[in-house]
């Protein structure tokens, strides 16, 4: 079936969209379901001590383990996406990507060591297949309805976000309350229902990402190669494979020598500095050399242009770095130095706040299913039945969790429930947040950066405070991490939706996969930093007070948004019109 001249794929509508945007929606859900509910536990379940059932890891060698990990997933999707576009197109790079997930998870449920290992590995492979290939089907989609665009992606965008909330809150609180493992497997459950919802609404889809090999669509290809006008000389191939090399190598080499098993490098160590962060800053000049060497080659308009993304690139390591201590710092500040303990009527109040938080986005996405099995059942029954089945899970398992809480005279609140709050903030401001770049009130994209930063630094100066002369023994209250996960969310809605506009904007078509490959390789750097530092928690706690690092994350976006902000006239004369 070719779905540019099949009437069912436009006749059957869910909410004014294409109903298949739903079953992309509830794909992307599951996967980010599966994918935070797993991320959540991960530096808890590394630190926590083995009496605990954790394997007693100090925050640095978890940071070092997870920022390896969390760099390498924004690595693998530019080559899953090269494979995707080159050779098996983007649906089955999907449902491999999904399979290969679905067994990492699985192998994350058992209770060892070779196993949980073998789980990380098939996650970075498996999102690499998936993560570029799913907003790829997407733009197909809707390639003949660019007005619906930016809507569809906007309920794409509520379908991660949903994920992200319901996996940190069941899995964590599964993990924590009854054990790791058991949270492990539930992101897996739901990982395997996915794909096979996915796989089957395959008589909706139609051709959707399906490559197609006949001799006309390579001709086209072929016409429309990238870089004709800029090949990639020896040097620059050379150049690419030593910066891959070492930057595959420091990634190892970090958590593995953070656990005293080998350190490669240490033949290059200084009495000032170690020797992979002596390999890695050759690396980083070898690595700005190629970049600025093959942008000067091109045109002057479309260089500057290139040289303003990659000015916002290196803003959003600044962001990222802050950011995602969510992933690494927070989740330690939230069980270790966050008061959590409830009683009386604040555990009441909580218990309600939790349950609306719970069941009322839950009933919405469970009527939007309803919608979609009503207009599609003729066509995927089998497709509607598995996400009916997935959804009497969830219900089950949030009817269980809150059935628990509101049993107990008190209660402490679990690490992951903090996590979810960057989910339920975006999905409720960030209707509010877009209808200001509708408006005369839209900034720049350096302002939008700076105000981003600042935001992100604000987040860090009230949980600082709230914790600033706080004796032994004495926790912070949890209003202040609350506050915190609410700036820093702000932050992310004026910044991250944004940046990949600008790359799209900005470069010629031809170039797009090369800028959007720098991009992620910048998001992949800011992981790995943000890992590091957020690793050292313990050691400047232990050195001077929790409120002295949080104030380092004061300061560190709160310099790189003032400088972007600064540097807005050169952002904007370089990008020669562009908005």
């Amino acid at each position: 079936m070719d779905i540019n001249t099949s009437s069912e794929f436009y006749k059957s509508n869910v909410l004014g969209q294409r109903s298949g945007l739903f079953v992309l929606f509830f794909t992307e859900m599951w996967e980010r379901f599966s994918f935070y509910g797993m991320r959540v536990l991960l530096i808890q379940f590394l630190t926590a001590t083995v009496l605990n059932g954790g394997w007693a890891w100090s925050a640095e060698q978890a940071g070092a383990l997870y920022g390896t990990y969390a760099m390498m997933l924004y690595l693998t999707p530019i080559l899953g996406g090269i494979i995707a576009d080159k050779y098996i197109g983007s649906r089955q790079a999907v449902i491999i990507g999904a399979i290969i997930m679905t067994i990492g998870h699985a192998a994350m449920a058992f209770d060892t060591q070779i196993m949980f290992f073998i789980g990380l590995a098939c996650l970075v492979i498996g999102t690499g297949f998936f993560k570029p290939n799913m907003p790829s089907i997407l733009g197909e989609m809707y390639k003949d309805l660019p007005e619906k665009k930016d809507g569809a992606y906007t309920i794409f965008y509520m379908g991660v976000n949903a994920g992200a909330f319901f996996g940190m809150m069941l899995c964590g609180y599964l993990a924590e309350k009854i054990g790791w493992h058991w949270g492990f497997g539930l992101a897996g459950v739901f990982m395997f229902l996915g794909t096979l919802q996915f796989v089957f609404a395959k008589p909706l889809m139609g051709n959707l990402g399906v490559l197609d090999k006949s001799p006309e669509a390579q001709e086209n290809a072929l016409k429309n190669d990238t870089d004709k006008r800029n090949p990639f000389t020896t040097t620059d191939l050379a150049l690419i494979g030593i910066v891959a090399v070492i930057g595959f190598l420091y990634a190892f080499n970090d958590p593995l020598s953070k656990n005293g098993i080998i350190d490669i490098f240490a033949w290059l160590d200084m009495p000032f500095l170690r020797g992979q962060y002596v390999i890695i800053i050759v690396a980083l000049i070898l690595f700005i050399y190629l970049i600025v060497s093959r942008i000067l080659r091109y045109d002057k308009v479309v260089r500057d242009r290139m040289f303003a993304v990659v000015l916002l690139a290196f803003f959003l390591i600044f962001f990222f770095m802050s950011f995602e201590q969510g992933a690494t710092s927070l989740v330690i500040v939230a069980r270790d130095f966050i008061d959590r303990s409830l009683t009386g009527s604040a555990l009441t109040i909580f218990n309600i706040v939790n349950a609306l938080l719970t069941i009322v986005p839950l009933a919405i996405i469970t009527w939007v299913l309803a919608k979609l099995a009503k207009a599609t059942w003729s066509k995927i029954a089998l497709s509607n039945v598995i996400l009916f089945a997935c959804f009497a899970l969830i219900w089950g398992a949030a009817i269980w969790m809150l059935n628990n809480e509101f049993s107990k005279e008190s209660s402490e609140i679990t690490v992951s429930w903090f996590s979810t709050l960057n989910s339920f903030f975006i999905i409720a401001l960030a209707s509010t947040v877009s209808k200001l770049w509708e408006s005369k009130y839209n900034p720049s994209a350096a302002f939008k950066y700076g105000f981003g930063l600042i935001l992100v630094s604000v987040g860090f100066l009230i949980i600082g405070l709230g914790s600033w002369g706080i004796g032994e023994g004495v926790k912070i209250s949890m209003v202040f991490l609350i506050l915190t996960y609410l700036f820093h969310t702000l932050g992310e809605l004026f910044i991250s939706p944004v940046g990949l506009s600008y790359v799209s904007k900005l470069v010629p078509a031809r170039m797009l996969a090369f800028m959007f490959g720098i991009w992620y390789l910048a998001i992949a750097i800011a992981q790995k930093v943000a890992a590091v530092l957020g690793g050292q928690v313990e050691k400047i706690q232990e050195e001077y007070s929790i409120s002295h690092f949080f104030f380092l994350f004061t300061a560190i976006p709160a310099v790189a948004g003032l400088l972007v902000m600064l540097l807005n006239p050169l952002i904007k004369k370089l990008m020669h019109g562009i908005k």
